[in-house]
């Protein structure tokens, strides 16, 4: 069951700075990609193959009807988990038993796509390995990858990417951009046009190297500037001007802003380069604070770093604060140092202590109501908790337990991702450090059996499974006991072998429930509601439901409750209260839709359109088995086909409605549902949508301008007016880029205007007409469903 927050993560991040030149190398990249299916642009860090490889990237976008998605491996230090990277990437919930990496490759098969792999060269085995099956067996997906060296495998095209040209003046227009944002005001003028081509020749036009030094405008005048540039490569070079080689350039420009910063912002430099992808002032205080560093000081020497260009600031656009990361090149820079200063243990240390603090806040909260803010933090600084994974078992030979320790309080969050491949790698990791009977590893064992059941491994979670039970009697621990019990129910359930597994779960209940254990308490009640909906008992779904909430309370916790709504609303089904289960089971897909949980989703659209079937509503039915369809393939799930009655059920329906529609027909509403973006599938079947499109508002005559504008689109249209950017606007209304691109290109064509600075003036310009269909009442919840209407 993949019980999953996992987003989506394809798209390409707005930029925030001007792009200049490289018209040259624009044109050349995207011939080469017309024809070849792997593009590697190479060249040293900070010359600019990243932006050039966005850009590219951005303007092809429209050639690939199934989206471009950017890759940013910067943060990932593990070849083996490149697959798993890629399918958060991408929306794959489950990787499956089989290959991570063919799962991957598998899933893009007959897409057409662009995938940009951004800096690879320290995974580049991997990548290769990656590029290599991609090019063999997907013929229409293409690669553009960033790397410091070729993947070397069959079929790359590599493009070094050059320095700016000085001569052309391109060097010149990036630095006099860039210094008109350190000094307002500033140009390039006859006067000192000399000592800016001087200055940018001698950085050998290496664009980083040239955006450092604009930062050093805010105290020292331009011909200064440049004067003492010289002098510093005089001394590296021994008066020769070309003895220094490019990389050098940058690496000696990176030094000289390290020799301008003070011994304590030098240190929190070094302290910072611990950190995998972004992190925020909480993390940056609790790491580089030590020594003669204290705590409330970080902040200013970030501050000032920031304002060195040394860190970037980050805004993130979900509204959660502000957050840092270092260029690739700083970083090392920075780690250098570290190394050098003999202070690298100590500061992965408090890394490590500070998102082991992390996951166990986590883990204690994660059955609240902060459950699914608390989800989407952590997602956000995955790349960290993983760089503390691999430290504590680095580390394990010194405290093995820690590192299981760590690992079990992120088993609730790979449960609600659908990371269960990822998952098992970790637990395996754990396991072979801890061999001792600890209760540690029965606890590990059993979610090792329970992830290994739900990717359909039965043979894997048996065993394991028999070795969490004998260990938690060896024990003599009720709670490891109940939930290993629990787990060898759920085995027998997916197997079909409903009588045994109950007779496993009625065991398991006695032991956990006064346990205090949430995480098998709530699977407690939650497989009850599973059974009841596979057996259609609609009066043991809704004790399922009264059970959880006395346990639950007013806690607001959603992972569960989503879960026993979903089986109440499959219980009147399969007891065929048709009309009664659709109103629950919308309930339940609203419900999911802030988790994005796959397979949850999948059954929900599903049933909604067994409903719409026997509603004798074949357009609604037909477009909604598409968009299951989707849900279902992406998340590779297994729980609703393991039972055979639900499967002749769909094909059932699927003949009945192709049967009324025609087989053209039905085979397009088909399609339209599949290829329907997953936020805007979940919102027209909530709503009871009967075409896949959000319906235009009505009134006599032809609408026109504002008047056209559905209500969601004039909600994001309001966004565009406050200057939120796509990403922004997608982070705010809780939906994906995709979507609030294609609601920005209808805006645009509805009010017939080219720029989203126009919208502003024609969407105040008059009273907005009727903003469609208003949302339907919310539906009666399963509660309504009394026992004197069973």
């Amino acid at each position: 069951m993949a019980m999953g927050y996992a987003q989506t993560r394809c798209g390409l991040p707005s930029a925030v700075t001007s792009f200049v030149g490289r018209s040259v190398e624009l044109g050349h990249v995207r011939r080469l990609l017309n024809d070849a299916r792997l593009v590697t642009l190479t060249g040293p860090g900070g010359v600019g193959k990243s932006r050039i490889a966005l850009r590219v990237a951005s303007d092809l976008a429209a050639e690939y009807p199934e989206g471009v998605c950017l890759a940013e491996l910067s943060g990932l230090h593990q070849g083996d988990l490149l697959p798993q990277s890629l399918a958060d990437l991408l929306g794959i919930r489950d990787l499956g038993t089989g290959d991570p990496l063919d799962a991957v490759v598998a899933h893009l098969r007959g897409r057409r796509m662009l995938l940009v792999l951004d800096t690879c060269e320290h995974l580049v085995d991997s990548c290769a390995l990656f590029a290599d099956l991609v090019l063999r067996e997907t013929p229409d997906v293409r690669l553009l990858a960033t790397s410091r060296q070729p993947l070397d495998v069959p079929g790359e095209h590599t493009v070094a990417v050059p320095p700016l040209n000085v001569e052309s003046g391109d060097a010149a227009e990036l630095f006099a951009q860039r210094a008109a944002a350190v000094v307002p005001g500033f140009q390039v003028t006859d006067d000192n046009r000399d000592d800016v081509r001087a200055l940018c020749r001698r950085l050998d036009g290496i664009p980083l190297a040239i955006e450092l030094a604009t930062v050093r405008l805010r105290a020292i005048p331009l011909e200064q500037l440049a004067a003492r540039l010289e002098d510093r490569f005089r001394v590296l070079t021994g008066g020769r001007r070309t003895a220094l080689p490019r990389h050098q350039t940058l690496r000696t420009t990176i030094g000289w802003s390290h020799e301008l910063c003070s011994p304590e912002e030098r240190l929190v430099w070094s302290r910072l380069s611990v950190f995998a992808g972004t992190f925020d002032l909480t993390a940056a205080e609790r790491v580089t604070a030590g020594g003669d560093i204290y705590e409330e000081e970080v902040v200013e020497h970030l501050i000032s770093l920031v304002d060195k260009s040394i860190v970037l600031r980050v805004d993130d656009p979900s509204g959660s604060g502000t957050r840092y990361r270092l260029l690739d090149t700083m970083r090392e820079y920075g780690a250098e140092w570290l190394e050098r200063v003999d202070e690298e243990d100590t500061t992965r240390d408090r890394h490590l202590a500070h998102y082991t603090d992390l996951a166990a806040h986590f883990h204690r909260a994660a059955y609240t109501d902060r459950q699914v803010g608390l989800v989407h933090a952590l997602a956000r600084d995955w790349a960290n908790v993983r760089t503390a994974l691999e430290r504590s078992h680095d580390r394990g030979h010194a405290a093995p337990v820690d590192a299981l320790r760590l690992t079990l309080c992120l088993v609730p969050y790979w449960l609600c991702t659908s990371r269960f491949s990822e998952a098992r790698l970790w637990l395996e990791r754990g396991l072979e450090l801890v061999t001792d009977p600890v209760p540690e590893r029965a606890e590990a064992l059993a979610h090792y059996a329970h992830f290994s059941f739900v990717q359909g491994d039965r043979t894997v979670g048996e065993e394991a499974n028999r070795q969490s039970l004998d260990l938690a009697n060896g024990l003599g621990d009720d709670r490891l006991r109940g939930y290993a019990l629990q787990i060898v129910g759920l085995g027998h359930m997916l197997a079909g072998q409903d009588v045994t597994a109950d007779a496993h779960y009625a065991e398991a209940r006695e032991l956990l429930l006064p346990s205090g254990y949430e995480l098998g308490i709530g699977f407690v009640h939650m497989h009850d509601a599973m059974i009841a909906g596979f057996t259609g008992d609609s009066r043991r779904a809704l004790a399922a439901e009264r059970a959880y909430q006395e346990a639950f309370g007013s806690t607001g916790e959603s992972f569960y409750r989503s879960f026993i709504q979903e089986f109440i609303g499959l219980a009147l089904w399969v007891e065929g209260r048709h009309a009664e289960c659709g109103p629950v089971i919308r309930r339940a897909v609203r419900l999911k839709a802030g988790q994005d949980e796959a397979d949850g989703i999948a059954t929900c659209l599903e049933i909604l359109a067994w409903e719409a079937a026997v509603a004798n509503r074949p357009v609604r039915a037909a477009w909604l088995l598409g968009a299951a369809d989707a849900y279902f393939r992406a998340g590779d799930v297994v729980l609703m086909w393991s039972r055979p009655s639900l499967a002749q059920t769909h094909e059932q329906i699927m003949g009945q409605v192709s049967g009324q529609l025609g087989q053209a027909r039905f085979s397009e509403l088909f399609r339209q549902g599949a290829e329907l973006d997953e936020d805007l599938a979940v919102a027209l079947a909530a709503e009871d949508a009967e075409e896949p499109t959000p319906e235009q508002p009505a009134g006599p005559g032809a609408a026109t301008g504002v008047d056209t504008l559905t209500k969601r689109e004039r909600e994001v249209a309001e966004l565009i007016t406050k200057g939120m950017s796509n990403r922004e606007i997608a982070e705010q209304l809780v939906i994906s880029k995709r979507t609030a691109d294609s609601h920005v290109e209808h805006i645009l064509d509805k009010l017939a205007v080219s720029r989203r600075g126009q919208i502003a003036a024609v969407l105040h310009a008059a009273p907005a007409g009727s903003p469609g269909r208003p949302a339907p009442a919310d539906d009666s919840p399963s509660a309504a469903l009394s026992s004197n209407n069973l």
